[in-house]
């Protein structure tokens, strides 16, 4: 048993590592946003529908009554991505991830307006010790303020779809949403080009090794790590969890750093912010893990 619980753990932590690439594939590939999310949502979806007609074709059943919340969660994941690699694009790796750290302790600040309960004193503790990270990030790399307010959006975003997505997931199947939702993120950005005067046909064309990225994000980075993430946390407590996917920042900033080295180094206060912000996330997760009894 312990066995196979240390072969899962090792299991996903890879997965996260997977998570915090896509951060670097974002960053060589070298479409535009909205294309780049485009080809991750489509070939992506492509991949899941190949494994359940293979695997398992009951996996296409999803309830009618929860159609409205798939399209909106597909809207806010695709709207969510598209800023996401737009903030890596203008501002680098590290500061976008910086940001995307916050959205665990975003979701838990969130989730008590969407669901009606009271927002707990720790929470507001480490939101606000989170506030002061973010701020020293702000002071420290001024000049990518844009980049760094678009990746905060992206992080509010993927909050919003954490916590939409947990109230349905009681109802569906995780993956067949995860389906439906990449199905429709995808649609949906190729209405927006299709009715957009900066996007074009051009706007698509892949260079050098584009294509070579963009199937690594697609079915590595998405399909797999998804699907693979749902069956190895049955074997690992909510806590191992928590603190593994606070991982994915670090290892995508480690990832940045190894590929393009000087280009990725910033400055002490960032750095400082950083480890603030971190740090009020796992606090966060361990205060309320112990405080709710959760194995």
């Amino acid at each position: 048993m312990q066995n196979v619980r240390g072969k899962n753990l090792l299991l996903f932590h890879f997965i996260v590592l997977l998570f915090g690439f896509t951060s670097v594939l974002g960053a060589l590939i070298s479409v535009s946003a909205l294309p780049l999310v485009i080809y991750r949502m489509g070939l992506a979806a492509i991949g899941l529908a190949l494994f359940f007609l293979i695997f398992h074709p009951n996996y296409f059943y999803l309830p009618k009554r929860l159609w409205g919340e798939v399209i909106l969660g597909g809207v806010i994941i695709g709207v969510h991505w598209v800023t996401f690699f737009y903030a890596i694009k203008i501002a680098g790796v590290s500061l976008a991830l910086s940001m995307m750290a916050t959205g665990a302790l975003i979701t838990a600040i969130l989730d008590p307006l969407f669901n009606r309960r009271k927002i707990l004193g720790y929470e507001l503790i480490f939101g606000g010790l989170t506030t002061i990270g973010i701020f020293l990030i702000y002071q420290a790399e001024f000049e990518h303020i844009l980049g760094i307010s678009i990746a905060l959006l992206s992080a509010f975003l993927s909050s919003l779809f954490t916590i939409l997505n947990r109230n349905m997931v009681v109802k569906a199947k995780a993956i067949t949403l995860s389906f439906y939702e990449l199905a429709v993120g995808f649609i949906v950005g190729l209405l927006v080009t299709f009715f957009s005067d900066e996007i074009t046909i051009q706007s698509f064309e892949l260079k050098e090794y584009d294509i070579i990225w963009i199937f690594i994000l697609a079915f590595l980075c998405t399909s797999y790590a998804f699907n693979i993430s749902i069956k190895v946390m049955r074997h690992l407590s909510s806590f191992t969890i928590m603190m593994v996917i606070n991982l994915e920042p670090i290892y995508g900033m480690i990832l940045s750093l190894l590929i393009w080295k000087d280009k990725e180094f910033l400055s002490f206060n960032f750095y400082l912010g950083f480890l603030i912000v971190i740090f009020s996330i796992l606090m966060n997760g361990i205060y309320k893990i112990k405080k709710q009894g959760i194995n």
